[in-house]
């Protein structure tokens, strides 16, 4: 039996078990309500063997004593996001009932707000569950800006696409990867996309309208990235100190253990010659003797 404090991998992959066997059961329904074609099934299946391999690693890696009823909420918009996926690409084949897509994700929007409230409530708040949320809250909006430039037009795909630009030029340029300060603003302009982006794919306003707020929503994301990479550039110099002073600790420990080898090869050379000298006076001592 599991003890609550300690770290069990079983009970972790009975959970994202569970969470990719709902998913399996989500796509099921789907196809089975509107006839998914192959694109929405073999992408949808995609997406639930990523989030399963994703998250079990993740797990693993980071070894918490328990899912956690936040991490639950999370996995449970990420079943939808999954719906949504696979909605999304079956309309690159055929058009998608509307009313069921905007329902999907207006359910996974208003569940963003749930999960951090969970996590502080229940005190379970973990950097695995924060990086969670924030994965889902990015893929979504990925996935609706796809579906929302079908009708605006590619520039649209900028929305999806400038979270994963930070995080590949992070890998380049290391200050970027910095914690920033808290901002209310950056948290309203990211729920801002995913509200626009989710009137505009319901249709509801006229084609301009919908261009226009997508539009204004666009420009308030790249406000907000770059408020946030000028603070990180001003910044950049404690980063740098730090990584550099790493560098240093890791070459000094790399000579101290360099050191440490040649001093263990130095006293087993030393024994070496101290063993055949005792050997040659043992050796004189036997001749003397006989």
């Amino acid at each position: 039996m599991a003890l609550n404090n300690t770290y069990d991998a079983r009970l972790l992959a009975q959970e994202t078990t569970v969470g990719a066997g709902l998913q399996l059961l989500v796509l099921a329904l789907l196809g089975t309500a509107i006839g998914m074609g192959p694109a929405g099934w073999l992408t949808g299946l995609a997406f639930a063997l990523a989030t399963w391999a994703v998250l079990t690693r993740a797990l693993r890696r980071s070894r918490p004593r328990s899912f956690g009823p936040a991490n639950r909420v999370t996995l449970g918009r990420a079943i939808l996001v999954g719906g949504v996926t696979a909605l999304v690409a079956d309309s690159f084949e055929s058009s998608p009932p509307v009313s069921l897509l905007v329902g999907l994700t207006a359910v996974a929007l208003i569940l963003d707000g749930v999960d951090g409230k969970v996590a502080r409530h229940t005190g379970t708040s973990t950097a695995l569950g924060a990086r969670f949320d924030m994965e889902v809250d990015a893929f979504l909006i990925l996935v609706l800006s796809v579906y929302v430039s079908m009708s605006l037009g590619p520039w649209v795909l900028l929305i999806g696409t400038m979270r994963y630009a930070f995080v590949a030029a992070a890998r380049v340029l290391p200050w970027l990867n910095a914690a920033l300060p808290h901002s209310m603003a950056r948290k309203t302009v990211a729920a801002l996309q995913g509200i626009v982006l989710l009137v505009a794919g319901a249709g509801i306003m006229p084609l301009e309208g919908n261009a226009a707020a997508v539009l204004l929503a666009l420009a308030s994301l790249v406000w907000s990235f770059g408020r946030d990479i000028t603070w990180l550039y001003r910044h950049r110099h404690p980063v740098e100190e730090r990584e550099q002073a790493q560098e240093r600790a890791q070459e000094t420990e790399r000579a101290q253990e360099t050191e440490r080898v040649l001093e263990q090869e130095r006293v087993l050379e030393q024994e070496r010659v101290l063993e055949q000298e005792q050997q040659v006076r043992d050796g004189v001592r036997e001749l003397v003797e006989a």
